[in-house]
């Protein structure tokens, strides 16, 4: 049995293998991939029996992902409640079913009158605590079935708005017809309907067409590991970027 320092701590792993490493890996999502193939792939490449994560990404979506080991899966609902701060951009003049990129166009719009003040009002009009209603396209489950499955169904469910709350919400950069920007929320927040909602606001529509989750909570995308190199380690180069989860309780 071998020692590794990890980000200034220790943690135990078999030469050769990180079977039973227990504790946190930072990977940089890349677009294209599900949240699940993510833990797949790690699960399969470096033979760990037991992969959880502690928050999904829409596969149009990019950056930190939380991979939790062995023993660490029991620390989920820990990272799940985390504050998460994002990057995006967001395309006004085109609505989707969806809210996002990844969606079927609904309608388009003119959005030549919307100016940067309108848009950087509308983003501050929303800091501090909203109710915020789910998208239909979304994993969130009502009755048990997640809401996506019956928008391919082409059925709309009753659902209930929930509270949530927006610490910053900052205009980087206006191009017409796109907005770049950060926030910062709790969890369950979507950023896509943040996007739908600002640009129906504005009268012209609009989706997310670019998101990247930076932060969430104390971990940030800057300690990640991007996902093709993770993949290009050996198992025990791998367990060197571990986090013992006892840093964590």
């Amino acid at each position: 049995m071998s020692t590794i320092q990890t980000f200034g701590t220790a943690v135990s792993a078999p030469a050769g293998s990180s079977d039973s490493v227990d504790g946190i890996l930072l990977i940089d999502k890349p677009i294209g991939p599900t949240s699940h193939d993510i833990v797949a792939r790690i699960r399969h490449y470096c033979r760990i029996p037991k992969v959880g994560h502690g928050g999904t990404l829409d596969p149009m979506a990019s950056g930190l992902m939380i991979l939790l080991l062995g023993k660490a899966t029991k620390l989920s609902d820990r990272f799940l409640g985390s504050d998460k701060t994002y990057e995006g951009t967001m395309h006004f003049g085109i609505s989707t079913d969806s809210q996002d990129a990844m969606g079927a166009v609904l309608r388009t719009a003119d959005a030549s009158a919307v100016t940067e003040e309108a848009v950087w009002n509308q983003m501050q009009s929303r800091l501090g605590d909203s109710m915020q209603m789910p998208p239909m396209v979304s994993a969130l489950k009502v009755n048990g079935v997640p809401l996506y499955k019956r928008a391919r169904q082409g059925i709309e469910v009753e659902r209930k708005a929930r509270l949530i709350h927006l610490y910053r919400f900052d205009l980087h950069s206006f191009t017409s017809p796109c907005a770049e920007f950060s926030v910062n929320c709790t969890k369950g927040t979507y950023v896509r309907t943040l996007c739908a909602d600002i640009g129906d606001a504005l009268g012209c529509g609009a989706h997310l067409s670019r998101l990247r989750r930076t932060r969430c909570g104390a971990l940030s995308i800057d300690d990640a590991l991007p996902l093709a190199e993770a993949l290009t380690l050996s198992p025990a180069q791998l367990a060197t970027r571990i986090i013992p989860m006892r840093n964590f309780l």
